[in-house]
């Protein structure tokens, strides 16, 4: 960020402020006074699991104001990437550092909290590419994000279910988590507080111990300091919290969108416009954009570049699950609180802040050493993948009342178009090996293929199942 700060020379009076583009509905996620209601703003509260328990409404975070005001004071105005990362992940006072902010006491709830189903399934999948993979020996699941580890706890659950399918496989599990405090959350859940801290920040593994059904877990910072190997890469709802830049198209090109001071109420921050092109403006927007406003995720970029380039060399698939677009949307920017919409800049420190996810930038970022599927909607993924059937079983097996009602409920949630079940998006990377169609040899009427088609990509195609 300091190197885009001097590309250019900030003159505070030179910024003009940045009025959001308006949705269909005539709502901007950018607005300084949301008070929105539920139904004006259904297609982002559709999420339903944004929520925040942990803080009182209004309530200010002090230290990160001060910090914010402290920085733009000195450099000028920030970059909207910038204003993420330190509200987010400041190793002070972070939004993500400080706080267990998943679950129904915390400041959101994910699809893993919902039903135990979604987890399921995903293991499912997880041993499906496996298996089409020719069943190597090592065998590592990785997540970006774990949450509480509510997500991985399912998938090793079916991994113990299905021990007769993956004997002979080497599997360990590997959690990348920044958040000191969420470590220990996946911890308690998946070791019953079995773990081994590592004291030295020189080390790649901060965090080891084993799960309850006695496989290896590792926890680390980044994405690259996970070992080598046939890996499956799981990121479900870890990209949309990713810092992204904004940018306007005006009359003189495109422009970075900054957070600055409001000139007018020193202890409030707005949005503006920076007047001359910015080193993040002039390289991320792409030639031939056609939309008026743009958010470009580099840092995702970066990371999915990491997989695909692992995947393409040591075999393995990547799942991305995260609400998001194809290359269609604007201004997604926003923030949750008190399962409402908060304002982005008000008390910073105190709320979740995220964006959809840009599944075109990802699939060109990607690059071509990997093949890409979808996105589709999680409706659409979780249908292919046999939810209708493995409710059933559920339901039959159940008799209390309240538990079945629960079960059709998450069911409702996380497949309804109106509610998760449109929202939500699944997109995968493959290694092109797996997709590759078996080649011809001989000749004339002697000809035949030699090897097997590749088998269907779980989810991403129906199974069939009866």
């Amino acid at each position: 960020m300091r190197t885009l700060l001097k590309v250019v020379s900030v003159v505070r009076t030179s910024v003009r402020s940045f009025t959001p583009t308006r949705g269909p509905r005539g709502v901007s996620m950018l607005e300084c006074r949301l008070g929105y209601t539920q139904n004006a703003v259904g297609e982002h509260t559709g999420k339903l699991s944004r929520c925040c328990s942990t803080s009182v409404e209004g309530q200010t975070h002090p230290s990160m104001l001060r910090h914010l005001t402290s920085k733009i004071t000195a450099t000028g105005p920030i970059t909207v990437a910038e204003y993420m990362r330190e509200v987010l992940t400041n190793p002070v006072s972070g939004y993500y550092v400080k706080n267990d902010m998943l679950g129904a006491d915390g400041d959101f709830i994910t699809s893993p909290e919902i039903s135990q189903i979604f987890g399921e399934l995903i293991g499912i999948w997880c041993v499906s590419e496996w298996m089409a993979a020719g069943k190597p020996e090592a065998f590592q699941l990785v997540e970006l994000g774990p949450g509480r580890g509510s997500l991985t706890s399912d998938i090793l659950r079916v991994f113990r279910q299905l021990q007769s399918a993956l004997s002979g496989a080497a599997v360990s599990v590997h959690l990348v988590e920044v958040s000191p405090k969420l470590s220990q959350v996946q911890a308690e859940c998946l070791t019953g507080e079995h773990t081994q801290v590592c004291v030295s920040d020189e080390e790649a593994v901060y965090r080891t111990g084993t799960s309850h059904t006695g496989l290896p877990i590792s926890w680390y910072r980044r994405v690259e300091d996970v070992p080598r190997g046939f890996s499956i890469f799981l990121a479900h709802e870890f990209f949309d919290a990713l810092p992204i830049h904004k940018f306007q198209r005006t009359e003189k090109g495109w422009r970075e969108v900054m957070v600055d001071i409001d000139p007018e109420e020193p202890e409030k921050l707005r949005f503006v416009v920076f007047p001359a092109p910015t080193l993040a403006s002039t390289t991320l927007v792409q030639a031939d954009e056609k939309r008026e406003h743009v958010e470009v995720c580099p840092e995702g970029g970066v990371i999915v570049q990491k997989l695909a380039k692992r995947i393409a060399e040591d075999g393995g698939a990547a799942l991305i699950a995260d609400y998001g677009h194809d290359g269609t949307k604007m201004d997604t920017f926003r923030s949750f609180k008190g399962h409402k919409l908060h304002d982005v800049l008000l008390a910073p420190g105190t709320a979740d802040l995220t964006a959809d996810v840009d599944f075109s930038y990802l699939r060109r970022l990607a690059g071509e050493e990997v093949a890409c599927l979808g996105p589709i909607t999680q409706r659409s993924f979780l249908k292919n993948m046999g939810i209708d059937t493995r409710l059933q079983v559920l339901l039959r097996n159940c008799h209390d009342a309240a538990t079945r009602a629960q079960l059709i409920h998450s069911y409702d949630l996380l497949t309804n178009p109106e509610k998760m079940g449109q929202r939500f998006q699944f997109f995968s990377l493959l290694s092109r090996r797996r997709l590759a169609e078996p080649q011809e040899e001989g000749e004339g009427l002697k000809r035949r293929k030699k090897g097997r088609a590749p088998l269907p990509v779980a989810g991403f195609t129906p199974l069939g199942l009866q």
